[in-house]
């Protein structure tokens, strides 16, 4: 089956060929530059020989998509750059883990098929009834990954994990990051330019743990790790994907070691937001009161009633909110909206390395 991906040098197209798993994982090498391993269905490693990871400024990134299998803009580009790295016409001088969350799903056209998968990092996959379907196994395994990646011992003191997704709704910031949770550590300004660079101009910082990838990454290795979102839900095929060539080219720079020229940070030239509060469904009958097809964004004024269930309102505590990934339709004891006000940037460490 290897010798079917280093002929057609499409990455989804063999993943998706074998959703499940496949028996043959292995190992083959681009040149005398690059060692090339597969370890699962949708788990490709591209890592530079050793005398050419002594020559970078060393980094180890792990780039995910297809956590949710409809959200198509992220597995259409990171597909596109291993079929870069495959062809030679991009090589790698970091580490570089790609991950293809959930292909079933992809084959499905669906965000999932039993059970939310960015619900389930952290351990969660573990929780409760324990690994009764495809997706809990699935986030156990992509944790594995990541930690075998992460602790290789060829592994750098720098990490980076961006897992890119796009969004249910339309949003007023068309790309933006959530930076995960980081009790007693700064926020890096520098990495917040390179999102800028990138063509994503906003970030939000979240405000507790989470069962997200992203934190999980952030988490457990100190990685800087963020949830990217890169636009509105399409069928495959029918992105823009010139919309993404600002963020296709940092990356290609980021893997191939070539200088980034970053802005030095500028809190004028992003839109910085916290979570202030995550609103859980406790009651069946919750429900909004503004209309299903609210932007992401969107403020709301203090006093303003948000939401009903159980005979109570949930109104607007602080000057001013806005609201990100409202959705009612999630299970009981679930997110239904996270609540933004303006951030302060005194945790932002604003030094400039690249």
């Amino acid at each position: 089956m290897l010798q079917a991906l280093k002929q057609s040098k499409d990455f989804l197209q063999f993943t998706l060929a074998q959703p499940q798993h496949f028996d043959e994982v292995g190992t083959f090498m681009l040149g005398s530059h690059t060692q090339v391993e597969v370890w699962d269905t949708g788990v490709i490693v591209f890592e530079p020989v050793e005398s050419e990871l002594k020559q970078t400024s060393g980094k180890d990134i792990v780039l995910s998509c297809a956590v949710h299998g409809n959200e198509t803009a992220p597995i259409e580009l990171c597909n596109g750059l291993v079929k870069a790295l495959l062809e030679e016409t991009l090589i790698a001088k970091q580490r570089i883990l790609f991950l293809f969350g959930n292909p079933p799903a992809i084959i499905n056209g669906t965000r999932f098929i039993d059970e939310n998968l960015n619900r389930l990092f952290n351990g969660a996959h573990s929780v409760g009834e324990g690994l009764i379907n495809p997706e809990r196994i699935r986030a156990k395994k992509l944790e594995f990954y990541v930690d075998k990646f992460f602790t290789s011992e060829n592994a750098a003191t720098h990490k980076i994990h961006y897992d890119l997704h796009t969004a249910i709704r339309g949003s007023k910031h068309e790309k933006f990051a959530i930076y995960p949770y980081r009790p007693g550590r700064q926020y890096s300004g520098e990495q917040i330019m390179f999102l800028e660079a990138c063509g994503i101009d906003t970030v939000l910082f979240h405000h507790e743990p989470t069962t997200t990838f992203s934190y999980f990454s952030s988490l457990n290795y100190q990685a800087d790790a963020f949830t990217i979102e890169l636009g509105k839900v399409l069928p495959m095929g029918q992105n823009d994907m010139t919309r993404f060539i600002a963020l296709n080219e940092m990356l290609t720079r980021l893997i191939s070691d070539t200088p980034l020229q970053l802005s030095e940070f500028n809190a004028k030239s992003v839109n910085l937001y916290q979570v202030c509060r995550a609103i859980n469904k406790n009651f069946d009958d919750f429900e909004f009161t503004f209309a299903n097809d609210v932007e992401n964004f969107t403020a709301f004024p203090n006093g303003y009633i948000l939401a009903k269930e159980g005979g109570n309102d949930i109104k607007v505590e602080h000057e001013i909110e806005a609201v990100v990934f409202p959705n009612a339709k999630v299970p009981i004891g679930q997110r239904t909206v996270l609540c933004l006000k303006p951030a302060s940037t005194d945790n932002i460490d604003k030094a400039h390395n690249s």
